[in-house]
């Protein structure tokens, strides 16, 4: 009788359990709660992520965000600032995500979660014409005659500072003050994204800018987020269906290759 009273408890106990709806972490709650799904973005980094003369946020991380919210079924937020702000952001809850041409690195990996790479990118180089020549390959940076600029808190102040240590370093809070002193003679080249080198270097060959021909790193792209299993899980799966039906890859196509899109930019 007892074994029979014991057995009946535990199928009980298990049939509320199965019974019980499974609950969001704290981020997706946060997000179906509020019906709005919040993105950090530095909206300054063509083309996964740039801010138009409109103040509209574009780029192929603007597209896969939209996507991501239409999908959750919220609207969608973006947060502009710094990047070097996004991951304090992130961690202090000011976001739910980012999606900024991050790099998925083992430091910032043991702080937040990353999901990807949703694309590879690598380290490109950026200067005028006059410069060009001399600095095609990385070596040519080395020295201390050489001027170089990179965002700050990136992966390419880490390329600078490790690869190329003996040339002068100065850290921008954004691309858009690294292409000012670049066009005002104060450094000689700008360390950056690929893909933002190629797109700037097209953008202003009238000016005589010259990009790198090809990626001089490996660069993994991810979304950052907090520890979140349901959200982890969620962001997983829709990139996987993303991928899968082809639309990532003509986002890609759209705003990698260049486009109309570039006469909105200021």
């Amino acid at each position: 009788m007892k074994k029979t009273f014991v057995f009946v408890a535990l199928l009980t106990v298990l049939s509320l359990i199965l019974a019980m709806p499974a609950s969001a972490g704290p981020t997706m709650d946060r997000i179906m709660k509020k019906g709005e799904l919040v993105v950090g973005t530095s909206g300054a980094q063509p083309p996964m992520s740039a801010t138009t003369k409109k103040g509209e946020i574009i780029g192929l991380d603007a597209d896969i965000s939209r996507a991501m919210a239409h999908a959750m079924g919220v609207k969608l937020k973006f947060v502009a600032m710094p990047f070097g702000k996004l991951l304090p952001a992130l961690e202090s809850n000011r976001v739910d995500m980012i999606l900024s041409g991050m790099t998925i690195t083992p430091k910032r990996n043991q702080k937040v979660v990353f999901v990807g790479p949703y694309y590879v990118s690598g380290k490109g180089i950026l200067a005028v014409a006059e410069k060009y020549a001399a600095l095609k390959e990385a070596k040519g940076l080395d020295t201390p005659e050489v001027t170089v600029a990179a965002l700050k808190n990136s992966t390419s102040q880490k390329f600078a500072e490790t690869l190329i240590s003996k040339a002068k370093l100065i850290l921008t809070h954004s691309y858009e003050e690294a292409i000012d002193l670049l066009f005002k003679g104060k450094i000689d080249v700008i360390v950056a994204d690929y893909y933002f080198c190629a797109l700037t270097a097209y953008r202003y060959q009238d000016k005589g800018l010259i990009a790198g021909e090809s990626p001089l790193t490996f660069e993994p792209l991810g979304i950052a987020m907090a520890e979140d299993t349901l959200l982890i899980n969620w962001v997983q799966n829709f990139m996987i269906s993303l991928q899968g039906s082809g639309k990532l890859k003509e986002m890609g196509k759209k705003w990698l290759k260049g486009g109309p899109w570039i006469d909105e930019l200021p």
